[in-house]
Parts: structure tokens; sequence; C-alpha cells
């Protein structure tokens, strides 16, 4: 009876140890976004997004049990080659998730490139990324900074405007926002009057809008995002500007900062890939699961979050969640056509998305649509040797 009972004992115990040998490890992501600064809220709806799509998997991606690893990259570029080196070889991630700053987004592309790591870039529109630094292993679920860019310049063109003068940070989004808007509205036969731009992540604007009101252009053209432009959206208004220059951006002036912004954001027009009003039944469920789940409205970043785990999960699964299978990761990637909140976009062979550009107002503190600006806007990807 001992004997048996030792047996039983013996045997239950290997039968446990095979089950653990055969559970899959974990599947460890690094999210490398900020939490502390001027993009904090927008890092947070990022995430939010992404573990909304995880939630929908049950938790799981291709049998895995996921494990995050965060980092606060405090929108810092000069910490951020360290801030990513730690997580691809201290902590050994699977795949990286980020960021929102441009700098950043271009020092994780570098480090992923040189090391082979899987990185899904969820905000940061550095054209570089899908463009000269393009690599089998990178991805981007949001936008080029020229797609909405360029997208608004057809539109300021065709609401009349023949001068305009742009303002921006002096960094990598808003140099290459406005080098986009400048190649639509010049090939229209535009004249852009001036730029200009202050360093990040100043929030000085008094003397740039006083230089405004004497060059007096047709339209102004911004890119500012977080709380910078929140800030100069309530200092332009203030400055008596809104009543006579009308103000155009790229869609993150508006995008998680309208509450903040207040009536000072009523009636302006921004481009971008998303807006509050789609209206479609994939658009709708995906915005009451957010409202449930986080007790609030998602907005564009949650959609780029949600997106970038789509990406994460459709590769998973197509190589039975085993992530070093990169080039079979990539084919399914490429070949997907993935069902977005924002409407159905595949990724071009430079992978980033070829998605539709909106006309958005704001109205009632919410982006809402106008019209399709441009429809399957694809970046040029100019320097993709892929």
């Amino acid at each position: 009876m001992k004997a048996h009972r030792i047996a039983l004992i013996a045997a239950c115990a290997m039968a446990a140890s095979l089950s653990q040998a055969q559970a899959p490890a974990k599947l460890k992501i690094g999210l490398m976004l900020p939490y502390t600064g001027t993009y904090a809220a927008l890092g947070i709806a990022i995430e939010n997004g992404f573990r909304l799509q995880i939630a929908e998997h049950g938790g799981k991606l291709a049998g895995r049990e996921i494990e995050f690893v965060k980092v606060d990259d405090e929108s810092d570029p000069s910490k951020a080659t360290d801030n990513v080196n730690k997580l691809v070889k201290r902590d050994n991630v699977d795949v990286l998730v980020g960021s929102v700053h441009s700098g950043v987004a271009m020092a994780m592309a570098k480090v992923a490139k040189d090391t082979g790591t899987l990185l899904i870039v969820p905000n940061a529109g550095a054209d570089i990324v899908t463009g000269a630094m393009c690599a089998p292993n990178i991805f981007r679920s949001s936008f080029s900074n020229w797609q909405p860019a360029y997208a608004m310049g057809e539109v300021a063109l065709a609401k009349g405007a023949k001068k305009a003068v742009t303002i921006t940070h002096k960094y990598a989004a808003g140099d290459e926002s406005v080098k986009g808007f400048r190649e639509a509205f010049e090939k229209g036969g535009g004249q852009i009057v001036k730029d200009l731009s202050l360093p990040f992540p100043g929030v000085e604007f008094q003397a740039l809008l006083t230089e405004i009101a004497s060059l007096k252009p047709d339209v102004v053209y911004t890119f500012f995002a977080g709380g910078a432009a929140v800030k100069f959206v309530k200092d332009y208004a203030a400055a008596g500007l809104k009543k006579n220059i009308p103000l155009y951006g790229a869609g993150f002036l508006t995008d998680g900062t309208l509450d903040a912004q207040g009536a000072d954001a009523d009636g302006l027009f921004t481009t971008l890939h998303y807006a509050d009003s789609l209206g479609t039944p994939r658009d709708n469920a995906f915005r009451l699961a957010y409202a449930k789940t986080y007790k609030m409205q998602p907005d564009v970043y949650a959609v780029q979050g949600y997106d970038a785990a789509q990406i994460l999960a459709i590769g998973a699964a197509a190589v039975k969640g085993d992530l070093s299978k990169k080039a079979e990761f990539a084919s399914a990637v490429e070949k997907a056509k993935i069902d977005s909140p924002r409407g159905p976009f595949m990724l071009s062979k430079a992978h980033n998305p070829v998605q539709d550009i909106y006309l958005r107002q704001v109205t009632s503190k919410e982006n809402k649509l106008v019209s399709v600006a441009i429809k399957g806007l694809a970046d040029p990807a100019r320097g993709c040797k892929m």
C-alpha cells in the first residue's frame, strides 16, 4: 500500500513537471512610453488601448501568457538608447512597443534594427522609421508625420488659402509635419510665408503669435501635441488671432486635449487617420468597450495602441507564438487587412499604414468627422530599401 502511494505521488509530480515543461514561456512585451511630462496622457492611452486588445484575446497571444515590462521614456531622446538597451539586453523582451516622441522612436528603431528585436511603433510619426531606417522587424500602427500634414496642405488649398505660416516645436516630428504640409501646399500653388518654431518642450508662444499677427497669412498650420497643444490653442485664441486667421493642424492638436482647451478649440479643423464620430459598427464597439473598461472616451492614441496589439496578435498567431520566426511574422502582417476602429488598413512594404485621412472639426468637445480628406494615403517611404 505504501509503495503504491509513493508511486502515485511520483506519477503526480512527474505529470506536474511535464505540464510545466510543456507550458510556453511568457511573451515579454517591453512598453517604452512616456508616463510623465508633456506626453504622459498619450502614453497612458496607448497602453490602455494595447491592453484592451490583449484582453479581447483572453490575456494571451498564440497560447502564451503576457508579461509587461514598462519603462518611462520621459520623451527624452538622450536617455532613449540606454532605456531600450535595458529592455532588450537586461529584460530580454520579445517585442518592443514605443514610443510617442519621434526622437525616442528613432533611437528605438536603431537598436531594434541592430539587434533584430521586433518593434511596433504605436505613435511616433518620424518619417525615417519607415523610410531610411525601415527594416523587416519594424512596424508602425499609427502614421508617418507626412500623412496628415500632406492632407492638410490639400485641404488648405481647397479652402482658398494662398499664403501660410507654419509653427511647431523644433524637433523631428514638427519639422517633418511642416515639410509634408509644404509639399502639398506649394505643389498646388500656395506660398509658405514663414516657418516659425521653438525648442521642445517650450510653450512661450507670445513673441511668435505677435509675429503671426504682423505677417497676416491666410492660414496658420501647426503641429503640437499634449500639453503644448493645449497652451498653444488657448494662447492663439487669447491673442485674438482665431477670429481672423484660421488655425489648421495635424489632428494631435485637438486629440486628447479638448477638455483642457475648452471653447478655444471650437471650430478648429484638423486632419488625422481617426475621428470621434466615425459611427461605424467596429468603431462603436471599440469605443463602448474602452469606455466601460477605463471610464473615459478613447482617442487616436488609444486606437494606435489597440492596433499595435492587433499587429502583434496577427504575427504571433501566424508563427504559433514563436517570435524568432521574424520573416514569417512579417509576411503574415504584410498580407493582413487590419480591422481597426479607424477603418480597415493594410501596411505598406515599408510597414507603415496605408489609410484614409479624415478632415475633422471640433464641435462640442469632439473631433467630428467632416469628410475623407484623402482616401488610402500611402507614405512615400523615401529612402526605404527593404
